[in-house]
C-alpha cells in the first residue's frame, strides 16, 4: 500500500481543477472526493478540508464558473465601443463562447445554483453576469438607444436567445452553414427586440 501525502501544493485549486474535467469528461454523477483525492495523488481525507461534501464542491465548481463568465463578460466589454449595440454584441459573445467551451460546467452552474444546499456566496456570485447584461441595457436606455421598460424585461429575452443558442450550438442540433452565421443573426434580432419603439 502507498502512502499519500495529506498536503499538496494547493490542493484547492487542484481539486477543482481535476473535478471539472472530470465534469466535462463524464457527468456531476462521476465526481467523487475520494476519487478526486486518488487521481490528484492526496490521501482520500485531504480533500474533506477544503469541501465538507461533494455539495460543497460543486457549489464552489460553480462558484468559479460564474466568476469566469462574469470576468468573460466584462473583458468583452473592453475596446466594445460606446454603442450599445457593440456592446451587447461582444457581450453575447462572451457569454456564447463561454457556454460553448465549458458546456457541462454550464449546466451544473444553473442546476446548482437553485439546490436548496447551495452557499450565499454562490447565490450572490451567480447574479453577477446577469447585472452586467442589465447595467448594459439600463446604460443603453438612458443613452435612447434601447426601448423604455422594466430592465428585467427586456433583459429576459436577450438572455433566453442566447442561452437557447448556446444550448442549440453545443447540441450539434445547427448544422454547420447555420452555425455559421447564426450568431450573427441572433445578435441582430436582439437589437431589433430592444430597439426604441
Amino acid at each position: 500500500m502507498t502512502n499519500r501525502p495529506y498536503h499538496h501544493g494547493d490542493l484547492r485549486v487542484a481539486l477543482l481543477a481535476r473535478a471539472e474535467e472530470t465534469l466535462r469528461e463524464r457527468g456531476a454523477s462521476a465526481l467523487s472526493l475520494r476519487e478526486l483525492a486518488r487521481e490528484v495523488g492526496v490521501s482520500p481525507a485531504a480533500p474533506s478540508r477544503h469541501f465538507k461534501s461533494k455539495q460543497a464542491l460543486l457549489d464552489a465548481l460553480a462558484l468559479t464558473g460564474f466568476e469566469r463568465l462574469a470576468e468573460a463578460i466584462a473583458a468583452s466589454q473592453e475596446g466594445a465601443g460606446e454603442a450599445f449595440a457593440d456592446r451587447l454584441d461582444a457581450a453575447a459573445r462572451a457569454y456564447v463562447g463561454f457556454a460553448v467551451a465549458n458546456a457541462a460546467l454550464l449546466d451544473l452552474m444553473f442546476s446548482v445554483k437553485h439546490s436548496p444546499q447551495a452557499s450565499e456566496a454562490l447565490g450572490a456570485t451567480a447574479h453577477r453576469w446577469s447585472d452586467q447584461l442589465l447595467e448594459l441595457i439600463g446604460d443603453g436606455q438612458r443613452r435612447g438607444e434601447v426601448r423604455e421598460g422594466p430592465l428585467e424585461r427586456i433583459a429576459l429575452p436577450v438572455v433566453a436567445a442566447l442561452h437557447g443558442y448556446a444550448g442549440l450550438t453545443v447540441s450539434g442540433v445547427l448544422p454547420p452553414e447555420v452555425a455559421e452565421y447564426g450568431l450573427d443573426d441572433l445578435i441582430a434580432s436582439i437589437l431589433r427586440g430592444c430597439a426604441p419603439q
